[in-house]
C-alpha cells in the first residue's frame, strides 16, 4: 500500500447570521487552511441572503469554498463541525439562527447517501445562497448531472446580495 498521500477537492458551504458571521466564517477558513491535512483553493464572494426555510430571523451571510484536503468525507465533517464548535454552534432549531454552519457540499469523486453524510449535499440544488457563491469558482462543476451554473439558472435568488466584492474577504484579520 502506498505511504503517497492522496488529494481530493471538496466544496463547503458556510452561513450564519448571529453575532459575527463574516468574523467566523472567516475564522473557519483560515483554520481549515492551517491544517496539514486541508487547503483553502478557492473561495467566493461573500453575500448577504434573506432568510431560508425559517423565515422570522436576521438575514444571513453566506459563502462557498473549495478545499483540497488528504481527508475522507467524514473527517472532513468532523474537522467542519469541530470548528463549529469551537466557535460555540449551538444547534437548537433546523434552519434556526446559528453563529456559524459549515456544510460539506462535494467531495471529489464520492457519491454516497447516508444519514450523516449524504454526498453531494441533498438540497444544495435547490438553494439559490448555496449555488450563487458555488457559481463563484465552480459554475462548471457537475452535480446530479447538471452544471452549478444550470442549477443556478433555475434557483430563487431573490434579495440575494453581494456583501463582500473581493474573494480575498476570509484572508483579512480582525
Amino acid at each position: 500500500m502506498s505511504s503517497e498521500m492522496i488529494w481530493r477537492r471538496a466544496t463547503l458551504g458556510l452561513g450564519g447570521n448571529l453575532g459575527d458571521p463574516r468574523r467566523a466564517m472567516a475564522e473557519a477558513l483560515r483554520q481549515l487552511d492551517a491544517r496539514a491535512d486541508c487547503a483553502v483553493e478557492a473561495v467566493s464572494r461573500l453575500y448577504r441572503t434573506p432568510p431560508w426555510g425559517k423565515t422570522d430571523q436576521a438575514w444571513f451571510y453566506n459563502a462557498c469554498a473549495s478545499v483540497e484536503t488528504t481527508l475522507v468525507p467524514e473527517a472532513l465533517l468532523d474537522a467542519c463541525l469541530d470548528i463549529e464548535r469551537s466557535m460555540k454552534r449551538v444547534r437548537d432549531e433546523r434552519w434556526g439562527p446559528r453563529t456559524l454552519d459549515i456544510d460539506v457540499l462535494t467531495f471529489e469523486g464520492v457519491a454516497q447517501g447516508g444519514d450523516r453524510l449524504e454526498l453531494p449535499h441533498p438540497r444544495m440544488t435547490e438553494r439559490g445562497f448555496v449555488l450563487m457563491p458555488l457559481a463563484d469558482f465552480a459554475a462548471d462543476m457537475p452535480v446530479h448531472g447538471r452544471t452549478v451554473g444550470a442549477w443556478l439558472k433555475e434557483a430563487d435568488v431573490a434579495g440575494i446580495e453581494i456583501a463582500e466584492g473581493d474573494s480575498n474577504w476570509w484572508r483579512a484579520q480582525d
